[in-house]
């Protein structure tokens, strides 16, 4: 296990999205920038089924998705999509398994997470399943099912792994403030209950009751509160992002040891402060709140500001050491 903490997640990390559509070079290049912390790569550029809700839609059991010309939509059997999606994650598990022979500790793995999928999957109707009750309530029966096989997959492949499992739910706060537009566009879906919200959370984290469940979101007002509650092990942001209005429920997070994966890399190409600039917002924000600088390489893993699927493979490759070297700046200047 990772000393930096008792979760076993590492100093570094990915968020998951990569450039380009070469899966084994991604895999190398993923696995040896964080030998203590990996993840499986995301490549969306190879087109419909690798993108983020593809991926998961193909993940789903007993209910199916295919492509139309406005996304993804709940169909009545697996299709061409389905199959494409099943095969393309079947390739990076693959590619991962080859570079991580022998490797122990942390591998983080990524998926959509029920809300964000209400969000974006679509009825036969065209409205999204998130006007739906029951249908959200199958898709998350669905999603735990299916990431109970995704999860006994990736452990048969790496058994070294100790898995930390991100879910992906950039909609979430767009579900909980009624933001979500209808097919029309003219309005907007009812805000969900949080209660049902959080609930719905809790069951699906349940799947990984023996490791951690991460929740990434690189939109502003991450709900810190609600998504502990939920039993988030690790909250994953875009510190840019972060106002002062969220001082107290990240220094309540991070006093209930709850980690933090920071996105302090910008996720575009652009240039690269030095490592020890690109953490300190990280370092304000602990001197804000108060807490002990001993406290930062045990609480914050260091990763892009969001997926790198919009950046240059040079860049991408960039970035991810830039985080490894930022997070070792973290740990050996913590003040």
């Amino acid at each position: 296990m990772s000393e930096n903490s008792e979760f076993g997640f590492g100093a570094a990390t990915g968020v998951g999205s990569m450039p380009g559509g070469d899966v084994r070079e991604t895999a190398k290049t993923v696995t040896g920038s964080f030998d203590d912390f990996p993840h499986l790569p995301e490549l969306p550029a190879r087109g419909p089924g690798a993108d983020m809700i593809g991926r998961t839609a193909g993940m789903l059991v007993d209910v199916y998705a295919r492509v139309e010309p406005s996304g993804w939509r709940i169909g009545d059997r697996p299709g061409r999509d389905t199959r494409r999606a099943r095969s393309w994650l079947g390739e990076d598990l693959d590619a991962l398994e080859e570079y991580t022979q022998g490797y122990e500790g942390p591998l983080k793995v990524q998926a959509v997470g029920p809300w964000t999928l209400a969000a974006a999957l679509e009825l036969r109707n065209g409205e999204a399943a998130l006007s739906d009750p029951g249908a959200c309530r199958d898709l998350a029966g669905s999603l735990v099912e299916g990431l109970r096989t995704h999860l006994d997959e990736v452990r048969r492949r790496v058994p070294g792994a100790r898995i930390v499992l991100q879910l992906d739910e950039p909609s979430l706060v767009a579900v909980l403030r009624g933001q979500v537009k209808s097919a029309s566009g003219y309005r907007t879906h009812r805000a969900v209950d949080r209660q049902l919200v959080e609930s719905t959370l809790r069951e699906v984290m349940g799947v990984h009751a023996d490791g951690p469940v991460v929740v990434h979101s690189c939109a502003p007002d991450v709900p810190f509160a609600l998504l502990r509650r939920a039993g988030a092990a690790g909250i994953s942001f875009d510190l840019s992002l972060l106002t002062e209005r969220d001082d107290d429920a990240i220094g309540e997070a991070v006093e209930g040891g709850t980690r933090l994966l920071a996105g302090v890399v910008p996720g575009t190409d652009g240039p690269l402060s030095d490592p020890a600039g690109s953490v300190m917002g990280v370092r304000t924000l602990w001197r804000r709140l108060g807490l002990h600088p001993g406290l930062l390489a045990q609480a914050v893993t260091v990763t892009p500001s969001c997926g790198l699927a919009g950046a240059s493979p040079e860049y991408a490759r960039r970035a991810l050491a830039h985080c490894v070297r930022a997070a070792r700046s973290l740990a050996d200047n913590p003040e």
